[in-house]
């Protein structure tokens, strides 16, 4: 593969020389590794398998120029014509230089966001702490917007939901590839460190490609905790703590790391990988309580090191830099929990007490790990006190800069990850409740229940020795899927209370309701004005200051009545929330269900944020981050500081007086947009979902029933054995399985209907400058439609018996297409947002050539193959569906 940056100069779209807006540097990696790819190829014992790869590759670029339907016709023969053998390796080609590409990108983008910030002071890059305060100042005043500043919180979720398609070990690769990269970058041109850095690129590339792209088996839940764990340990340990000094640095000033820091920690993260069990029979107490361990020690051992480091460095000698008193007692209490541990640091930092003390604490959170209850800390709160005496002692000898260097930053690390790492939440569905109450009350706590029902029971107590062995912050919130009454929520407190058999000893519990349908979100505060009368939630908001969690699910509202119609419900519902919070005097936080693909609610988070409902943010963000997005956003340091900046910078931003008051004009000024493309939306979108086979021709004309053969995640695919309603059907593979059939029905079907029904284009646009919500969601749809290509979806379409819904889908997705490039004045889908379009358009190409190989094993499973043939078939599918999120950039 060797000049991959070459798609025709129109593709009979209006999409033009996209290759000639692709920066030096960017071109230069993504050659470098595409020749190296094809070195490999060539190496692979098979000399015919580059050209065979080339051919196709041209043939998908050609398929974008003058005679596109002829190229695109003439590489579907070429695919047809392969061996299986030949089709499968030339499958696994096109995705390991889709790996390469997405890992250049990324490289680029970091080396964009270096360079931005060598050039620009904080204050003037965009969408920035140091930006949102200062505007918030302006507007509230200085020490208004600094409370607000401490008050601050953003709340990331991990999921493990099956959407990350990619392998832990081609993720671990491709790491290795950056790194290497990032070295070739500070290497002088030619010479032998080049020529080696080259040979460990070719090593590594040459070893991706001979490396499965699909997992032997299914992840456990605890494979997918480890997973996670990989995130944390390679960034989110130090990231959080360098985003808070980057905004001390800036709050300071010249008195930056010598004045007592103003950045509080504002990221706190929680996961629901080994805790959810919603349809996920494979997640039980046991695995509850693991997770939660696994997470603990990677935390305590990041602690320690840490911890370990600093005393190592802290050589400050007790003439120049002497011990306060509050040291010396710590000293003294340190000695009694062990004379040999202490001798033995003291032996190692003669007239160093400050160092010698430290390595103690490290002792300490060693022995917290390994439960070493005479030296171990009982919870983080003793540790951060530890650590504060030596700040202070610090301090008080005239040495600031030492306390608020690394010190400081280990102060952040405790408050922000605690001994637990992530505050680790549970969900469950509200009917699996209902039947253990009615169960319970029928056999008694210690009659012949079910195992489901003894389940639900010993998920309780997993969480209370969570609580025990790491702290109530640990595991305490409790997530209710379709909490459709209050009930739903009481059940949750009675049945920790029979799991313990008393209030008394029950364990601390938030429970959460989850309005996931559009019914549900639409009585969703008439079930929050009833759940406030329940004691148990009257006894939990006097406890807690009056805070309530209300999550929203965007993935089943969206399959429910379809995303212009779910857009519109989710904002509704919570500005409905938000005045039934302010009535009752309610810290509200609403807690936002949103995938990484556009039908599940993705797409920008902080430009999502800025477009809510006045009231709903109020300083405090939370939201899932599921499963591509993890490794997106937050697997290289770079990339993940930027992303939680700009999240915190909308959050801090949200409310001030000038962004609430746009939002609150924009939706009563453009109320008659919204509920004429609400029903319209709905209406059309009903038609189709609720035709008489839809749900058995879904199946039939997308991958969705091979989707639940990869092994990409621990939850079934499904709720049943098939796929008989929607309702049948999760979210997730709703959404995945519309987008490898390159339609992204799931994202926009509906709104091309209801904007030509409205018919005002000038009144549309007018919204679409001034309604955040409007923006957004026609923001999302032109991203969405991007990565929908027409000529392929028409063969996936075809693969079932029904033209008349294979029409209806093509009808709405050019009628969709023409009214949003209307509104948003561009050629084409992303022409306005140049590195975004430039980026989808050059991979189109590749992305087709995969499309077809999948069409191929598609084709032959739908037409009844058997035996070897058949799981042939099966593996290329899966080779390929592998290979296309790679290419999109989007799952489920």
């Amino acid at each position: 593969m060797t000049d991959n940056l070459s798609p025709a100069s129109t593709d009979g779209n209006g999409r033009t020389g996209a290759r000639h807006e692709v920066p030096a540097p960017l071109r230069d990696d993504v050659r470098l590794l595409g020749r190296l790819l094809g070195t490999v190829l060539t190496e692979s014992g098979d000399p015919a398998l580059l050209d065979d790869v080339e051919h196709l590759r041209e043939l998908s670029i050609r398929a974008y120029g003058e005679h596109a339907d002829a190229a695109l016709e003439e590489a579907e023969r070429l695919v047809e014509g392969f061996s299986h053998e030949r089709a499968e390796q030339v499958a696994r080609a096109f995705t390991v230089y889709f790996h390469l590409a997405n890992l250049a990108e990324e490289h680029h983008r970091v080396r964009v966001l270096h360079d931005r910030e060598a050039e620009l002071a904080p204050s003037v890059v965009d969408d920035t702490l140091p930006e949102a305060f200062t505007q918030l100042a302006d507007e509230v005043g200085h020490e208004e917007a600094l409370a607000r500043l401490q008050r601050l919180e953003f709340r990331p979720v991990l999921t493990a939901h099956p959407t990350e398609a990619r392998r832990r070990a081609i993720s671990a690769s491709i790491r290795r590839l950056s790194g290497l990269l990032t070295e070739r970058d500070a290497l002088p041109t030619g010479g032998a460190s080049l020529a080696e850095n080259e040979r460990k690129l070719l090593a590594e590339i040459d070893g991706m490609w001979r490396t499965s792209p699909i997992r032997a088996a299914k992840p456990s839940p605890l494979d997918e905790v480890r997973t996670a764990m990989s995130v944390f340990d390679a960034t989110l340990f130090t990231v959080f703590p360098t985003v808070y000094r980057r905004l001390d640095d800036w709050l300071l000033a010249d008195k930056a790391g010598h004045d007592r820091p103003q950045a509080a920690p504002f990221v706190r993260l929680g996961t629901w990988i080994g805790g959810d069990r919603d349809g996920n029979p494979n997640v039980t107490a046991e695995t509850t309580r693991q997770a939660a361990a696994i997470a603990a020690d990677h935390a305590l051992q990041a602690l320690e090191r840490a911890a370990q480091r600093i005393g190592r460095t802290l050589t400050l000698d007790e003439q120049g830099t002497p011990a306060s008193d509050g040291l010396r007692s710590l000293w003294q209490k340190q000695r009694q929990l062990s004379e040999a541990i202490t001798a033995e640091a003291a032996a190692e930092s003669p007239a160093e007490p400050h160092r010698a003390v430290m390595l103690v604490v490290a002792r300490r959170i060693a022995a917290t790990r390994l439960r070493d209850a005479d030296l171990a800390y009982t919870v983080p709160e003793q540790l951060e006190a530890d650590l504060k005496v030596v700040q202070d002692s610090l301090i008080a000898a005239g040495a600031p800069r030492a306390a608020y260097g690394d010190l400081q930053q280990l102060v952040w690390q405790v408050q922000t990850f605690g001994f637990h790492l992530a505050e680790l939440e549970v969900r469950q569905h509200s009917q699996v409740h209902e039947a253990a109450l009615a169960e319970i009350a029928e056999h008694g706590v210690h009659g012949a229940l079910s195992d489901r029902t003894r389940e639900v029971l010993d998920t309780y107590r997993a969480i209370g020795s969570i609580q025990q062995r790491y702290g109530v912050r640990a595991a305490r919130r409790y997530i209710v899927s379709f909490t459709q009454k209050p009930e739903h929520l009481a059940a949750v407190y009675q049945l920790a209370e029979l799991a313990f058999e008393g209030a008394d000893d029950a364990p601390v519990i938030d429970a959460i309701p989850l309005f996931e349908t559009f019914a549900d979100l639409e009585a969703s505060v008439e079930i929050l004005e009833a759940a406030l009368e329940l004691p148990q939630v009257q006894r939990r908001l006097a406890e807690n200051g009056r805070k309530v969690e209300v999550m929203l699910g965007y993935s089943d509202s969206s399959k429910d009545v379809g995303p212009v119609s779910a857009t519109l419900a989710l904002h509704s519902a919570q500005s409905r929330i938000a005045q039934w919070a302010q009535r009752h005097e309610i810290n509200l936080t609403l807690f936002h269900g949103r995938g990484g693909a556009l039908g599940r609610g993705g797409g920008p988070a902080n430009r999502a944020v800025l477009a809510q409902p006045p009231g709903s943010v109020d300083g405090r963000f939370k939201l899932t981050e599921q499963g591509e997005v993890i490794t997106a956003r937050y697997g290289d340091p770079t990339i993940a500081a930027r992303h939680i900046e700009q999240v915190a910078a909308a959050t801090l931003l949200a409310s001030a007086p000038s962004v609430e008051r746009r939002n609150a004009e924009a939706t009563a000024r453009f109320a008659d947009v919204a509920a004429a493309l609400d029903s319209s939306s709905r209406e059309h979108f009903h038609a189709l979902v609720r035709s008489e086979g839809f749900p058995q021709w879904f199946s039939e004309v997308t991958p969705l029933e091979e989707v639940g053969l990869l092994p990409i995640g621990s939850r079934p695919a499904r709720r049943g054995l098939s796929v008989e309603s929607l309702e049948d059907l999760r979210a997730i593979p709703w959404v995945f399985s519309w987008s490898q059939a390159r339609i992204n029905l799931a994202g926009w079907y509906g709104l091309g209907t209801s904007l030509k029904e409205f018919g005002d284009l000038e009144r549309l646009r007018e919204a679409h400058r001034d309604w955040p919500l409007f923006a957004t969601l026609i923001d999302n749809v032109e991203m969405s439609l991007a990565k929908a290509d027409e000529r392929i979806a028409e063969r996936y379409l075809a693969l079932g018996d029904r033209d008349d819904l294979a029409a209806k889908i093509l009808d709405e997705l050019r009628l969709t297409r023409e009214w949003v490039l209307k509104i948003s004045g561009n050629e084409w889908p992303l022409a306005g947002r140049r590195v975004l379009g430039r980026a989808v358009q050059l991979r189109s190409p590749y992305v087709d050539a995969l499309s077809l190989l999948q069409l191929r094993a598609l084709r032959g499973l739908r037409s009844g193959a058997e035996g070897q043939y058949k799981d042939g078939l099966q593996h290329l599918l899966l080779l390929t569906v592998n290979g296309v999120a790679a290419g999109l950039q989007n799952t489920g």
